[in-house]
């Protein structure tokens, strides 16, 4: 998109930050049509002490030019009016190409002319946003697979508490394997690349409730070709050798601390809050406890919980509020993080 903004003010920051965030929220309603042929132009003007400021806004498109004018007191009203108007008049713009093959007939030589046009959405002038590739699956994996590994853990963590699956009967290992193969497989519709992250979430959350519910099977039933006692996974330190060897010479690798892992002591009150968070959300329902480990723990939007748990934004947000007010309720949370489940708003 081409812009050019005029000031016939004093610039400061304040009023071009404002016009940054609002031209970026009009790009994203323009992306159907080609940035080239966009062109946006608009000035900002001090009238007078009486009558404010003055924004005026023109954007051409192919389809059409729309121009808006807006008065008020300050430079960050003024532009606000004058974005919201302009996007109200990009709204009914999109909607009436959207309906043109709706429009009644007026005449039949009109109509013949409709019925051979081809719609918007397949000239050149529209844009689709590009979708999820393979590559974009592999470049996400590769970077945030720690925090994909945290979470299914943190699930099978809070299930095992709840009692909704026996203890050790799924790994998280399993799970990364089913979503990732469900990810690059071509059974499920490939999203918007800017939608990747809440996609990958609710095909691990499917592949964890897929293995949760084993077809026809007892889970609690007791394998004949299995062992029932417990592995003892130190009985040897072999692993230990063959990671650090005696007579090694010693590195600065080994000396100087990775400030990008966690101490011990943080690991400990991790887990203890995680254990903690765990007892006190056990009667909570499950739907509300996955919205608000998603939103405080991962740090998800309301609209991206919608997309991953399929529940509607509405619905997310009472489930985090509730769950928020049963955690401050908790005796054993409220000695441990007194002053930190403060309320801060509508989730």
């Amino acid at each position: 998109m081409n812009v050019h903004i005029g000031y016939r003010i004093h610039k400061t920051p304040a009023v071009e930050k404002d016009i940054q965030y609002h031209i970026e929220k009009l790009r994203k309603r323009l992306q159907v049509f080609r940035p080239e042929l966009v062109h946006l132009k608009g000035y900002v003007e001090e009238l007078n002490p009486r009558e404010g400021t003055c924004v005026s806004l023109n954007l051409r498109l192919p389809s059409g030019q729309m121009a808006v004018e807006q008065r008020a007191s300050t430079a960050s009203a003024a532009v606000k009016a004058a974005f919201e108007d302009l996007l109200q008049q990009v709204n009914k713009h999109k909607a009436q190409l959207r309906s043109s093959h709706k429009w009644p007939r007026r005449q039949q030589e009109i109509s013949k002319r409709r019925n051979m046009s081809v719609p918007f959405e397949q000239t050149l002038a529209a844009v689709f946003p590009p979708t999820v590739s393979s590559d974009d699956i592999r470049s996400y994996v590769n970077a945030n697979l720690a925090r994909l590994e945290r979470y299914v853990e943190r699930e099978i963590y809070f299930r095992e508490i709840s009692d909704m699956i026996e203890p050790d009967s799924i790994s998280k290992e399993e799970v990364i394997d089913e979503t990732i193969a469900a990810a690059l497989g071509d059974v499920h519709e490939k999203p918007e690349r800017l939608a990747l992250e809440p996609w990958l979430y609710r095909l691990a959350m499917k592949a964890l409730d897929e293995l949760s519910r084993p077809d026809g099977s007892n889970g609690s039933a007791v394998r004949l070709e299995e062992s029932a006692r417990k592995r003892n996974v130190r009985g040897s330190d072999e692993a230990e050798l063959q990671f650090h060897q005696p007579d090694e010479s010693i590195t600065e690798e080994t000396v100087i601390a990775d400030g990008r892992i966690a101490t011990p002591e943080q690991i400990v009150g991790s887990d203890e809050m995680m254990r903690l968070i765990a007892s006190a959300l056990r009667d909570v329902n499950p739907a509300h406890r996955e919205a608000f480990i998603l939103h405080a723990i991962e740090g998800f939007g309301i609209d991206e919980i919608s997309a991953i748990t399929g529940a509607p934004p509405e619905q997310v947000a009472s489930a985090i509020s509730d769950a928020r007010s049963h955690l401050r309720k908790s005796p054993s949370l409220v000695r441990q993080f007194r002053g930190r489940l403060a309320n801060v708003g509508n989730a």
